[in-house]
């Protein structure tokens, strides 16, 4: 027999098939690792919940609309368009979810009525110089 044979024989073919197994499965761990990182950097994006501009001016507009339909007078409009105010301070904050909130106040507000004058009564706003 040749000396390399006897060496084959010895053992170190079990050692050298140990290291291509592990070198074969490291390989196939890292490809597929590769390709699920390219799977999942294609998939979309995750939409925010976060509310946007878009949807702070729409619920202020509806608040507004709701405002229109009450007397210029009506103790319930007055305080709605303090609210629909905040809401739009808050919005140029970048607040959008209190912006959200307070448009829901002003709604409210509006839809309840909870604020009624009684009859023969006037709403009287001071001025910021009163």
């Amino acid at each position: 027999m040749r000396p390399a044979a006897l060496f084959w024989k010895a053992g170190f073919g079990r050692y050298l098939d140990m290291y291509l197994l592990r070198i074969t499965v490291c390989t196939l761990g890292i490809i597929a690792g590769l390709g699920c990182a390219m799977a999942a950097s294609d998939a979309a994006a995750p939409v925010s919940d976060e509310p946007t501009r878009e949807d702070c001016h729409a619920a202020v507009a509806e608040a507004r609309a709701l405002a229109a339909a009450l007397p210029a007078d009506h103790l319930s409009r007055y305080f709605a368009e303090r609210h629909l105010h905040q809401a739009l301070v808050e919005a140029g904050n970048g607040e959008f979810d209190e912006c959200i909130d307070m448009a829901a106040r002003a709604s409210d507000e509006l839809r309840e009525r909870r604020h009624e004058l009684r009859a023969g009564e006037k709403l009287k706003v001071l001025g910021p110089h009163e």
